[in-house]
């Protein structure tokens, strides 16, 4: 049956302590208590740096049976290569530890620059690039460079399907043409919602939705009323009904709004 997953982007953020987690609870006990909470979280370190293998063996060991994590692709892939002669980095990523996730491994989120416009051959090249399974994420792995020599997880317990996800903030790819290449490739559009600053493009492209909740007043910062929370939990049933798993992120986390939204949207769909 299709789940539904709600969670946060991230989990360490200064102003949460006190508030969302315990005064006093140790920074290093944080993932422990969110995934408690919560059933999927976002690692988005990843983004900025290319996070090792011990990391995320780690992260696996302090979440419950059954968690899932959502892993963020490198912003020197999407932002600083913008998706040019990727081969390499791309597989230096997947070498640096997301496997040591196992079981816990969910979608892969790829976030575009606000300044990269849409180019279908750009991005076909870059979906034929991406493994549809940790065999072949093993199998990439092993063609890593230098950057992660002696650091590496080049292995996986079962073969499992990898999920990949594309979050898009230019105006060009409002069209119909880039929805009808992300089915042909078997790729989810990001449904963001961004305080209308960047396109939201409300549809399923494939066998999961995947939904970030960037604030819908004010970017990073506005929390959810009642009422949004009603429509989502509304559009995630919909989804669902029709046999698609979705995953749902939380990240406006500016006023430590994001892991009570993430657990008010979550006590709507139980």
């Amino acid at each position: 049956m299709a789940q539904a997953r709600v969670g946060i982007s991230g989990w360490r953020y200064p102003p949460w302590r006190g508030v969302f987690y315990p005064r006093g609870l140790p920074q290093r006990r944080e993932l422990e208590y969110a995934s408690g909470r919560l059933a999927t979280i976002e690692i988005n370190g990843s983004f900025y740096s290319l996070q090792r293998p011990e990391s995320y063996a780690n992260w696996r060991a302090q979440t419950p049976d059954g968690f899932v994590f959502s892993v963020k692709g490198p912003r020197f892939v999407t932002h600083l290569k913008k998706l040019r002669d990727v081969a390499a980095p791309v597989a230096n990523f997947f070498a640096s530890g997301p496997l040591a996730l196992g079981d816990k491994l969910g979608p892969i989120l790829w976030q575009l620059p606000p300044s990269l416009g849409y180019d279908a051959e750009r991005l076909a090249s870059f979906f034929a690039l991406l493994p549809r399974s940790t065999l072949e994420a093993v199998s990439l792995a092993h063609r890593h460079d230098e950057r992660v020599a002696g650091r590496t997880w080049l292995a996986t317990d079962a073969d499992r399907p990898i999920r990949h996800a594309l979050e898009v903030r230019h105006r060009s790819f409002l069209t119909p043409a880039f929805t009808a290449l992300l089915r042909e490739h078997e790729i989810a559009v990001v449904v963001a919602d961004t305080a209308g600053k960047w396109p939201l493009i409300a549809e399923v492209t494939t066998g999961f939705a995947y939904v970030r909740l960037h604030g819908d007043v004010e970017l990073y910062t506005s929390g959810y009323t009642d009422e949004a929370l009603d429509l989502w939990a509304a559009r995630v049933r919909g989804w669902t009904a029709t046999g698609h798993d979705v995953f749902v992120y939380f990240d406006n986390d500016v006023k430590v709004r994001a892991p009570f939204d993430a657990l008010a949207l979550a006590a709507r769909l139980t």
